[in-house]
């Protein structure tokens, strides 16, 4: 936890020192709060992956490994985790995705326009980020 913290410190420093440079004012809003379950704090490591489903695309069940954020870019995304109900995000959108939670719908919700993501991922393991449901 210490890391993260570190980590997002040292962000905000860089965040600080770039904005007095260039001197414009910046306009913040969480658009995602989530508890993480506890995880290991020696093997820890965030990974950013853009997902993109042509209109009409979707992918087959599968898990990751650990907890993903998503935030939606453009388009409209269909999702079901766990025998949980379906769900349509948009443009703007943000949703959590628990460890091994099978994604037994993941797919464009559009037949005419692409869906684009942004999927955060934060492990504790160096297995695989996704991988093919039982």
């Amino acid at each position: 936890m210490r890391k993260i913290a570190l980590a997002l410190t040292l962000a905000a420093g860089c965040a600080s020192a770039s904005s007095e440079t260039v001197k414009q004012d910046a306009a913040v809003k969480v658009v995602a709060a989530q508890v993480l379950p506890a995880l290991k704090g020696d093997k820890l490591k965030a990974t950013v992956l853009e997902v993109s489903y042509p209109p009409g695309g979707a992918s087959s069940a599968h898990r990751h490994p650990c907890p993903v954020i998503g935030y939606i870019l453009e388009g409209r995304y269909r999702t079901q985790v766990e025998g949980g109900p379906v769900t349509i995000y948009q443009r703007g959108d943000s949703f959590y995705e628990p460890a091994n939670g099978v994604h037994q719908v993941s797919a464009n919700a559009s037949t005419t326009e692409p869906v684009r993501f942004l999927a955060y991922f934060l492990c504790d393991s160096d297995a695989p980020l996704s991988a093919p449901a039982p």
